[in-house]
């Protein structure tokens, strides 16, 4: 089994990838790889974040292994939160007061269109690869339901009448940003998989 390194310290998102993954690859955390650092996210962009963290495990172990930096874009924000998601009322991961600060931002607000947005970087045999993954919904008016993290309370996707934190976590991962970003990396490893056993 190919082993390769999820370069994050996010347990929520490990278990979600964990799940998404195929079974033809062992995802080995950064825990179980011995690494105890937290990568800065410096950049304006989720795509330089988790290339910065995908580049910074590889030139540490020299392994295959794939980062992703992800967060919501509100629309009537100018995309804010974005990159600043997991920060955006100033302490890092205080998902109730990020919360909080969304709803008042957008209190007696009409337009409430926003999505989640995944960009994962993968650095395979020395090559680095994106891969993108939205999904389109809109901001609740409160709260709802205790599944999920991060903005998962206010998130409603697209075609459901429920939020992230209120649909079962099976359903959310098999709509979310985060396994249509995944799906695309899944499809590229099989196939970088049967290339080389054709070799």
């Amino acid at each position: 089994m190919n082993k390769i390194i999820f370069a994050s310290n996010n347990l929520n998102k490990v278990s979600e990838i964990k799940q998404m993954l195929n079974l033809e690859f062992e995802v080995i955390t950064l825990k179980e790889a011995g690494i105890f650092i937290d990568i800065p996210e410096p950049h304006n962009t989720f795509a330089l974040n988790a290339h910065e963290k995908s580049l910074t495990i590889h030139k540490m172990t020299g392994m295959d292994c794939f980062a992703e930096d992800s967060g919501l874009e509100v629309d009537v924000l100018e995309g804010a939160p974005g990159v600043q998601s997991a920060r955006f009322s100033g302490v890092h991961g205080d998902d109730a007061a990020n919360n909080k600060k969304l709803l008042s931002l957008l209190e007696n607000e009409p337009n409430r269109r926003a999505q989640f947005k995944t960009v994962i970087s993968l650095i395979i045999n020395g090559q680095n690869y994106f891969f993108e993954g939205t999904c389109q919904g809109e901001i609740a008016k409160n709260m709802q339901g205790s599944h999920g993290f991060g903005y998962d309370p206010l998130f409603i996707p697209n075609g459901y009448n429920n939020t992230f934190a209120e649909l079962n976590p099976g359903i959310k991962n098999q709509i979310s940003h985060r396994k249509k970003a995944v799906s695309k990396m899944i499809d590229f490893l099989l196939k970088e998989n049967v290339n080389k056993k054709n070799y």
